[in-house]
């Protein structure tokens, strides 16, 4: 199953931007969306632990991903869905 993440930036030129940002392996609930200082961070962090009767296991995973806004966009007009 592939799971994406898109987000479109809107600016007051009736310009849009838009990114596609793969984030297969991770639930949604696993991700989260920063904008701050001009900037758009996406995080995506995943841990399973397993135990077994002779064994435990740890498997994480983590995704940063971040970018510039494009000139003439404001922080407030981010919007983002997964």
């Amino acid at each position: 199953r592939i799971q994406r993440f898109s987000r479109t930036l809107n600016s007051s030129h009736n310009r849009s931007h838009l990114a596609l940002i793969d984030v297969k392996g991770f639930d949604p609930k696993d991700v989260s969306v920063e904008v701050k200082d001009g900037k758009v961070t996406v995080f995506a962090e995943h841990k399973e632990e397993r135990n077994t009767s002779v064994s435990k296991t740890c498997n994480y995973r983590k995704f940063v991903k971040e970018f510039n806004l494009p000139p003439g966009v404001s922080e407030d007009e981010v919007t983002y869905s997964l």
